[in-house]
């Protein structure tokens, strides 16, 4: 383990089941959210960056409730980040990242939709990604009048978020929808199956290791977890056709659980012909640039997917002539 990361982990406040005791999930949330709004209070506020909320409704379930970040000096039409909050699917909320997704919607002049997806067990999968999918038509039809650019649009999340977001994605492109800028994914999570390797190896280091995610995937998934019976919008490594997809950035550490089902979907993305770009960290764990922000990896992880963010957004989208 890299050592600025394993100090920062002896700070981490661990019950005897890990940081995120998923066998008492009404305490662990609210443990989670405090501590999420305590750091956001400590930070004098960002005038720069503007903060809205809006509902994207549909006809066949409850609105979705979407946290719009936005610039106050860039100029428009704002490209925009729609963002999956980490937590395993079962933790979080929208506005916990907001202290560093100010930070990101500034330096690069984005604007940042922030998905306020339902969670499990209340919702099973793919209920937060029928939430995305939603969250992803509106910002298609309010683009223009929110003053945001329709054609650069990319989906990423991170964790649990970051499987919802490769989700999305799946079910962007398998309903017809305009194909977004890129997918990017957090050391995401993505199989329900837990047959890994990684999966079998990280069972001591308190974030997220493997009896973490099995009671996860329980959540998500109740009796269908490790079964045949789950689809790809519910566990995206399901997905046997990874063609026609975005170009995606993929980024986990050594020490994750994730490590090798994040290993597999890039290599066989890349296979399918979809442009990856993949960095592994070696010694870190789960969430490592969350828990040791300051660290020296966290910092080089930021400033890689800070200039892969930057590229994309550069990128135009040139829509294909029309049949004659």
């Amino acid at each position: 383990m890299d050592q600025e990361l394993s100090l920062a982990l002896d700070a981490v406040p661990m019950t005897p089941n890990g940081a995120f005791d998923l066998t008492d999930l009404a305490t662990t949330r609210a443990a989670f959210r405090a501590q999420a709004e305590a750091a956001a209070d400590s930070l004098p506020a960002d005038p720069s960056v503007t903060i809205e909320e809006h509902l994207a409704s549909r006809a066949d379930g409850p609105d979705v409730p979407i946290r719009l970040l936005r610039p106050t000096a860039a100029p428009g039409p704002l490209p925009v980040l729609l963002w999956f909050h980490g937590g395993g699917q079962v933790l979080g909320f929208a506005a916990q990242d907001d202290p560093w997704l100010t930070r990101l919607a500034a330096s690069l002049g984005c604007a940042v939709a922030v998905v306020d997806y339902r969670l499990a067990p209340e919702t099973p999968a793919p209920g937060a990604a029928e939430d995305g999918f939603t969250a992803y038509q509106w910002l298609g039809r309010e683009a223009d009048a929110l003053g945001l650019d329709g054609t650069r649009v990319g989906i990423a999340g991170q964790s649990g978020g970051g499987g919802i977001a490769a989700a999305t994605t799946l079910l962007v492109r398998d309903r017809g929808g305009v194909t977004p800028l890129f997918q990017s994914l957090t050391y995401p999570m993505l199989d329900d199956r837990n047959r890994t390797a990684s999966s079998h190896e990280i069972t001591d280091i308190g974030i997220w290791d493997r009896s973490t995610n099995l009671l996860a995937w329980e959540a998500i998934l109740g009796e269908r977890a490790g079964t045949d019976d789950v689809c790809p919008y519910a566990a995206p490594a399901r997905a046997d056709d990874l063609g026609a997809l975005p170009p995606t950035f993929i980024t986990v550490g050594d020490l994750d659980c994730f490590r090798d089902e994040d290993l597999d979907y890039a290599a066989r993305l890349r296979a399918q012909g979809v442009p990856v770009e993949l960095h592994l960290y070696p010694g870190a764990y789960h969430a490592f640039d969350v828990i040791a922000p300051g660290s020296r990896l966290a910092a080089a992880f930021h400033r890689t997917w800070s200039d892969y963010l930057a590229r994309q957004f550069a990128r135009r989208v040139v829509a294909e002539p029309a049949a004659a």
